[in-house]
């Protein structure tokens, strides 16, 4: 069956535009001077954001093309409005040594969304093995890879490409794909450049890239690991990186009543003491999304943990448990009353 499945996406993608449009080899766009060091050329943006979406600890590399004396324009809540022609990168790696990050990584896949007349496009690159070039790919891959992570123990991972249908599930909204990431908010915190470390929304601005930036300042953003943040702070940080894109009005999970962005102020909508749309495996027999005051009662926090393909939640990009989110979300349920 899934055999067939991947003849019938190859099929559908022979005529598509995306292979018209899209270059074979990532190389091709060159957007860097030096690809395997993920090195960008200039005019090629490289950015962080303040909490970043968990992905089986990979460690992401950023960047934005944009047209020559063009701009994005700002907004707070949502993501920039970026020019026809520019190009959101990101590339997905694992580090040889988490202790030491001199010792290189291993590039897994590098995801573009490029802006066209008729919307965002999204198109995955999938690393060869001598990490020289990455091809394009459209029915995804599963990786089997390992890293030493920051405690010295050798890891095994199966990572999973996402084919090009469940690109969608992430970035869709109101059945229209757009970028997730590159919003105000996200975006207010410090990157270290060529030039230093700088405010990424000052340094947007100062060198003509961004407008419409407010002059009263911008509030910092709560980071989900960082304990100078309270427990909630950090927690609806988390949820709204790791979960609102589909948890949201309009987004692929938008049916479910349950949303969970930082602008979401209804307890009920967030989950508090509401029922699920559907039980069965997923709900574990709970009654609530969250009962208040009783994590081991969530039905939230049971699929986080869970590494069940029918129960997990996210359901894409992940297949181990986030070791570090579970324990906030837990305490932060705990002091939900």
């Amino acid at each position: 069956m899934k055999t067939l499945f991947k003849i019938l996406i190859v099929f559908f993608l022979s005529s598509s535009p995306l292979r018209a449009e899209t270059f074979a080899l990532l190389s091709e766009y060159n957007f860097f001077q030096n690809i395997k060091g993920q090195v960008p050329n200039k005019g090629v943006i490289p950015y962080h954001i303040a909490n970043p979406l968990f992905s089986d600890y990979t460690y992401k590399f950023r960047f934005v093309s944009m047209p020559d004396d063009s701009m994005a324009s700002y907004n707070h809540e949502q993501v920039f409005d970026f020019p026809i022609g520019t190009t959101i990168i990101k590339t997905f790696a694992y580090p040889v040594d988490d202790r030491n990050l001199k010792k290189g990584f291993q590039l897994l896949e590098t995801r573009l969304l490029i802006h066209k007349k008729e919307g965002w496009i999204p198109v995955s690159y999938i690393w060869n093995d001598n990490q020289t070039d990455a091809e394009r790919e459209f029915i995804g891959k599963t990786i089997e890879t390992s890293w030493v992570d920051k405690n010295g123990v050798s890891q095994n991972v199966r990572y999973r490409v996402p084919n090009i249908n469940q690109c969608k599930s992430c970035h869709q909204l109101n059945k229209v794909i757009k970028p997730i990431g590159p919003k105000g908010r996200n975006m207010n915190v410090d990157f270290l450049y060529e030039e230093g470390k700088k405010n990424q929304l000052e340094y947007w601005e100062f060198n003509e890239l961004l407008t419409n930036l407010p002059k009263k300042k911008i509030s910092k953003p709560a980071i989900w690991d960082n304990e100078l943040f309270s427990v909630p702070e950090r927690a609806r940080a988390y949820l709204d990186s790791n979960c609102a894109h589909c948890h949201r009005k309009g987004g692929s999970a938008g049916n479910s009543g349950f949303y969970l962005s930082l602008e979401q102020a209804d307890g009920v909508a967030l989950g508090i003491r509401k029922r699920p749309v559907a039980a069965g495996r997923g709900s574990g027999g709970m009654a609530y999304v969250i009962d208040p005051g009783k994590p081991e009662d969530s039905i939230l926090l049971y699929r986080m943990a869970s590494t069940d393909p029918g129960i997990m939640m996210p359901e894409l990009s992940r297949s181990l448990n986030h070791k570090e989110a579970l324990p906030l979300i837990y305490d932060w349920i705990k002091e939900i009353e």
